[in-house]
């Protein structure tokens, strides 16, 4: 049994992380630290852990738990663990954006790995620090990876990508209260997503060359997951298509094709990414649904867990998505 320490776990993907630790066979849950809501019983912050767990949020760090997750925020993580200092044997996964391009990969004698297990799983196993995938950035990658492996992606990709309510955290924004977003959409950061850089990043080092992505996010009026839909130009049949998309996931436990089209519904509380792919004319369309909580964040991390720890991929993640 794996101890396991999370800094932060106030807001959404941190209420999603503890209730995937709490269920996991192999590791135990030590402490979640809070410098604001220390002494408050973990349930009360997140009421559906209500009988799971008698844990309080905690202003005290075990620097001697094997691993160790960061829920703590973007630009916080790398100085947080330049004022905390985990021995070299500790797993430190951070879900924030602070080290997953590569120039910022570098963390004192030591470097994060970018911890997408569709990419690089044999880079992760080794891993000791990992840099979680965004969600977006997931579920965009995700449709695209078997393209770029084959250095098919020489002409411009167009990406629509809607999100849930969640994806913007717990602290509320214009955009983010119930009275903005019901019954409403709108589009934010057109061509210029902080998640981008990531994308480019793995696309371009499968493609050997810049990739030009065009990307438009939106904000929907639904709580959970991302829709995504990206197209390109493909020169193959659908069956073509369909071939190379199988073959590329067919050792990974987690990404699925379907001959259907897709819904959100499907891979809500899921770690799954579900694709689906439709060719008009010389445009190969890519859907791809994923939950954003699970699969673009805490599933994600426990799937990298698991990896490290050399543990059935799928461990504590055999989750059931509910269509009703």
């Amino acid at each position: 049994m794996k101890t396991v320490g999370v800094v932060g776990g106030s807001g959404y993907t941190g209420g999603e992380l503890i209730r995937l630790i709490l269920n996991h066979p192999e590791i135990q849950l030590d402490f979640v630290y809070s410098s604001t809501r220390s002494g408050t019983y973990v349930y009360n912050i997140h009421p559906d852990l209500l009988g799971s767990t008698k844990i309080k949020f905690s202003n005290y760090i075990n620097f001697s738990v094997d691993i160790v997750i960061l829920c703590i925020g973007h630009s916080n993580s790398k100085e947080f663990l330049k004022n905390n200092i985990f021995p070299e044997s500790t797993i430190i996964i951070d879900l924030s954006n602070d080290f997953r391009l590569s120039r910022d990969s570098q963390f004192k004698d030591n470097e994060f790995i970018y911890g997408l297990p569709e990419f690089q799983r044999e880079k992760i196993k080794k891993a000791k620090l990992i840099a979680n995938p965004g969600c977006f950035a997931t579920s965009i990658q995700l449709a695209l990876l078997p393209l770029s492996k084959k250095t098919l992606l020489d002409k411009s990709v167009h990406v629509n990508a809607i999100t849930g309510s969640t994806g913007a955290g717990v602290n509320l924004s214009s955009t983010a209260h119930f009275s903005w977003r019901n019954n409403n959409i709108s589009w934010y950061k057109a061509f210029n997503h902080q998640h981008l850089d990531e994308i480019n990043q793995t696309l371009s080092y499968l493609q050997k060359n810049q990739i030009d992505i065009y990307f438009i996010p939106q904000r929907g009026d639904f709580t959970r997951g991302i829709f995504t839909t990206a197209y390109t130009e493909f020169s193959g049949s659908i069956n073509d298509a369909e071939k190379l998309y199988k073959s590329f996931y067919e050792s990974h436990p987690f990404t699925h094709i379907s001959k259907n089209e897709l819904s959100i519904k499907q891979v809500v509380n899921t770690n799954n990414c579900f694709l689906h792919l439709y060719k008009h004319n010389n445009l190969l369309l890519i859907t791809s649904v994923i939950d954003n909580l699970i699969k673009g964040a805490s599933g994600q991390a426990i799937q990298n867990i698991n990896i490290i720890m050399g543990w059935e991929e799928t461990l504590g993640l055999k989750l059931k998505g509910s269509i009703f």
